[in-house]
């Protein structure tokens, strides 16, 4: 498994990480797994070289990680978790509140990364003044390592709210939505934060889009509709079928390595709730690059899109 330094926290990580939320929630959720055999799956993903994890307060699923990290090497792993926002702004005590939770589920006195989960615009200087100053308390006690703020992908299609957050500088890892369809983070998050030294995680490599036949070409013709992308790339009934002149197994396999080698990407997150499909990504991860024809043709034909984030 190849690894990579997280940024400015000097973290190596795999550059794989186990997504404990999305559909599945590491199989909570879709696939229903019993947590035994989530706690195996995600075993599974240990052994086989991932090093970085990451839930949230919100995902129910830190008793899964914490269950499995317990059977393993904590100083070889790299947590990352989440404090929920709701509607109404949390207040210094709640979120030192729902750190101790954390902490206690996962089983562990420290989290590696802690993030504020789905920060929107509107909400930014609240917490950058109120909330902030208490992060950085807790890193002084020693129960979080590094701080991380997570956008709102589908309510923030642009970005906004972690361009404001890369020109603060005070963030040490953030997380953006990037995939092949939606490549708009490339030139406003992924590009200064490479310049800056910021940790990068890559959420929704794989949605429904990329996942469903019959979702990517419902989501292709509504590109196609408002004009970001020419039908005349496509075969409107097997879009993406130009991907098997490559060596890509699938097209969930050519979106993660065409998000893997993204320049300023550090981990791409993967999720699952199936034992066959982590071996799959396991294998995906292992392969070398696209071959550099088709990174840019996805690149030209993707470049206008900004309406769709592949859910």
């Amino acid at each position: 498994m190849e690894t990579r330094i997280l940024g400015r926290t000097g973290l190596r990580v795999s550059v794989m990480g186990v997504g404990a939320g999305g559909p599945s929630q590491w199989g909570k959720r879709d696939a229903k797994l019993s947590q035994q055999e989530s706690v195996a799956m995600l075993l599974r993903a240990l052994d086989s070289g991932v090093n970085f994890i990451d839930t949230a307060e919100a995902y129910g699923t830190e008793g899964i990680v914490g269950a499995a990290i317990s059977q393993r090497d904590r100083s070889q792993l790299v947590i990352s978790s989440k404090k929920r926002l709701g509607k109404e702004k949390i207040s210094p005590a709640q979120l030192r509140a729902g750190l101790h939770e954390s902490l206690r589920r996962l089983g562990t006195d420290c989290i590696d990364v802690y993030h504020l989960h789905g920060l929107r615009l509107q909400e930014y200087d609240y917490y950058l003044n109120e909330i902030m100053p208490c992060l950085h308390e807790l890193q002084r006690e020693g129960k979080i390592r590094f701080i991380g703020v997570t956008e709102h992908w589908n309510a923030d299609l642009q970005h906004k709210m972690l361009q404001r957050a890369l020109a603060d500088g005070v963030w040490d890892v953030i997380m953006v939505g990037f995939n092949l369809l939606n490549q708009s983070a490339r030139h406003t998050v992924l590009q200064p934060a490479l310049a800056s030294n910021i940790g990068v995680l890559i959420m929704f490599a794989i949605r429904l889009a990329l996942s469903k036949p019959d979702r990517l070409r419902e989501t292709i013709k509504q590109l196609v509709a408002s004009g970001e992308i020419d039908a005349r790339d496509f075969d409107l009934e097997n879009p993406l079928a130009f991907l098997k002149e490559s060596d890509a197994a699938t097209i969930p396999d050519a979106a993660y390595r065409f998000c893997r080698d993204e320049p300023g990407a550090h981990v791409i997150l993967s999720g699952t709730g199936n034992p066959r499909h982590l071996e799959a990504n396991l294998a995906t991860f292992a392969r070398g690059s696209l071959p550099a024809e088709h990174t840019v043709r996805l690149k030209r034909i993707f470049r206008r899109v900004r309406s769709v984030t592949g859910q």
